[in-house]
């Protein structure tokens, strides 16, 4: 038996990732995708900051039935 058999097996080494050539194309288009979601974070902050949005200006149910 050998001193390391039940416990948990360590993950094998991966082959280290290529760096691809990015041509133009794909460097645009990185930056388009960075500068969309930078405006979606920003939006999504600063509808954070506020209430509910349509508060009060929805069909009113009355309380009566």
């Amino acid at each position: 038996m050998s001193g390391r058999q039940g416990g948990k097996l360590k993950p094998l080494k991966s082959a280290k990732k290529e760096t691809k050539d990015l041509d133009d194309d794909d460097l645009e288009f990185k930056k388009k995708q960075q500068e969309e979601a930078k405006k979606m974070k920003e939006a999504a902050a600063k509808a954070g900051q506020k209430g509910p949005l349509g508060s009060g200006t929805g069909i009113k149910k009355s309380g009566k039935k």
